[in-house]
């Protein structure tokens, strides 16, 4: 079979995939054991025809994907690829081209710089903010984190970079107690070590109490990196970015916003106030496989400091074709990668075929659909609904830890619907994350139904 045979009948499966989606169960049908049975066995000795090692893999593990493109996942913050994004993706893997250089392959360069321009733009960040395109959110923050060490150290005359951590002044780190784990891990990548966290207390909805902030920033010296949130993990509640950004100014401290899928609000016109402030931050962290809906991996890290964020993540060899003498930028200066993917080309495509009102859209849609999905829950007879749906989390619980766990795991056995499980103040949870542009108003209903069902026959198998 050809290259253009095989990669034509490629196509063919992965659509074929991607169109079964509203019929297949959205969980995986095949256990682990059952997957290593059929996938696994001896390294072959010998070659094998392309065409049936592709027949056989799209096959074999069909039955243990996750239907995570579907309109009916809602766990973990997952966007779908919306037909753009995946097409470029394809393009990408086909040029096959390492990115981390410019003037190797300017047209990777470009792209990723005038997607870049506009992500600024959509997301309402300083024109003149560095930007780095990484795999995700957790490399966001170390990327951010890093330049932020540079830049805090710098000042007090300490080379992270040429003398490390010892011996350096300690960088203290001030975060709300309903922070995403991935800061915490970050900053063990730093060699900051999460002791270094003095932790603040949240109200109801996860939001950083500001007082609180004030008086944890006075109450210590020191360099100090401040972490808030632009959309809480479980409520998708957003930190009062003005008055952190004021606390932050006075103290000498640098502004981290996680924003892994709640700085996305900030392109669309009803509800952009809820990231007003945001771009008085030194440094933000978000997601394009979460709400821009581009496939994995892509993650976002921009800085307001370009000269302390190259200074933490550069680079220079003398075999490496750099781009400073010709004015170009070398994407392997603003991200930890040396080799790299070039992540820019389904960024771009998606944003130049949504457009700013389409992208909007696709945003406002979701949260719509959360919204509607919280209602119809909170009718169900002993589900609670936990949280002011703000934005596209949807927080509920049944009576207790036991029917609520029961609960999930129905409806997720069921096949309608997939959701994660999560602990609030203390008690079991159950956390739908509306972020699929394909999701609509039937996914919501036969959502809610499931639910229906399922919560019935769990309270008739307790009797």
């Amino acid at each position: 079979m050809s290259t253009r045979d095989l990669l034509r009948r490629t196509a063919e499966i992965a659509s074929d995939y991607l169109e079964s989606l509203d019929e297949r169960p959205v969980r995986p049908d095949a256990t682990i054991d059952e997957l290593r049975a059929v996938l696994g066995g001896p390294l072959p000795e010998g070659p094998s025809s392309a065409s049936e090692v592709i027949e056989e893999l799209a096959r074999d593990a069909d039955p243990g994907l996750m239907g995570m493109p579907s309109g009916r996942f809602f766990g973990f913050v997952i966007g779908g690829g919306i037909p753009a994004a995946i097409a470029a993706d394809w393009l990408t893997s086909a040029w096959d081209q390492n990115a981390g250089l410019a003037l190797p392959t300017p047209s990777a360069a470009v792209v990723e710089d005038v997607a870049a321009q506009w992500l600024k733009e959509l997301l309402g960040l300083p024109e003149t903010a560095s930007y780095g395109l990484v795999t995700g959110c957790q490399m966001a923050h170390f990327t951010c984190l890093a330049a932020a060490r540079h830049h805090l150290l710098a000042d007090l005359g300490w080379d992270v970079e040429r003398q490390g951590l010892n011996g350096a002044p300690p960088i203290r780190v001030v975060a709300s107690t309903t922070r995403h784990a991935t800061v915490d891990r970050a900053l063990r990548f730093l060699g900051i070590g999460t002791a270094a966290i003095d932790e603040v207390p949240a109200d109801d909805s996860g939001r950083m109490l500001m007082d609180e902030l004030r008086v944890a920033l006075a109450s210590g010296s020191g360099p100090t990196i401040v972490c808030v949130q632009a959309g809480e993990l479980n409520t998708g509640a957003f930190d009062d970015f003005p008055a952190a950004a004021a606390a932050c100014a006075a103290a000498g401290a640098w502004l981290h916003v996680d924003g892994a899928f709640g700085l996305w609000a900030a392109a669309s016109p009803s509800l952009r106030q809820l990231t007003r402030g945001a771009e008085l931050a030194d440094s933000w962290a978000t997601d394009a496989h979460k709400w821009l809906n581009v496939p994995y991996d892509s993650g976002l890290a921009f800085c307001a400091h370009p000269a302390s964020h190259r200074a933490a993540l550069g680079i220079r060899s003398a075999y490496l074709v750099h781009g400073d003498a010709a004015g170009a930028r070398d994407a392997v200066d603003f991200n930890p990668e040396h080799s790299r993917r070039a992540r820019a080309f389904p960024i771009y495509a998606t944003l130049r075929t949504l457009g700013r009102t389409g992208v909007a859209e696709l945003i406002e849609s979701n949260c719509a659909r959360a919204r509607e999905l919280a209602e119809g829950l909170a009718e169900l007879p002993g589900c609670e609904v936990l949280n002011e749906v703000v934005l596209n989390q949807v927080l509920i619980r049944f009576e207790d830890d036991a029917r609520t766990d029961a609960v999930m795991s129905a409806v997720q056995e069921s096949g309608e619907a997939w959701m994660s499980g999560t602990t609030w103040n203390g008690r079991k949870t159950i956390r739908l994350s509306v972020s699929n542009w394909q999701t609509n108003e039937d996914d919501v209903q036969r959502t809610i139904a499931a639910f229906a069902a399922n919560s019935v026959s769990v309270a008739g198998a307790k009797a």
